[in-house]
């Protein structure tokens, strides 16, 4: 079992999106998180901890991380998805990509 962190900026459509598509699946461990000071769930020095592998949505969520959180990413692998804010939650469009790029990222193809 992996423990992935998913980021966006609020926790509002695309990581918890990826939340609830990925942690239906027996190889993984899905939690979500936002990097904005008003996310739904801004993202913790626990979830840093616990995540064995995180996924942010764009490259700005990847430099906010590095610059709040930076020795504890040392080792942490860190894969930008390049998944623009143009989805609703759940929507069919950004499922489908996360089904395309999340498996090989992960490899539980």
């Amino acid at each position: 079992m992996r423990n992935v962190l998913f980021i966006c900026s609020r926790n509002q459509w695309r990581s918890p999106t990826a939340e609830q598509l990925w942690r239906r699946h027996p190889l993984v461990s899905a939690r979500s998180a936002g990097t904005s000071p008003n996310a739904r769930h801004k993202v913790s020095v626990d979830d840093i901890e616990w995540a064995d592998v995180i996924l942010v949505m764009e490259e700005k969520h990847k430099s906010r991380l590095v610059a709040e959180f930076t020795r504890m990413l040392a080792h942490k692998p860190i894969h930008v998805l390049d998944i623009p804010d143009d989805y609703k939650y759940m929507d069919p469009a950004l499922i489908e990509e996360l089904e395309r790029s999340v498996p090989s990222i992960l490899g539980i193809e």
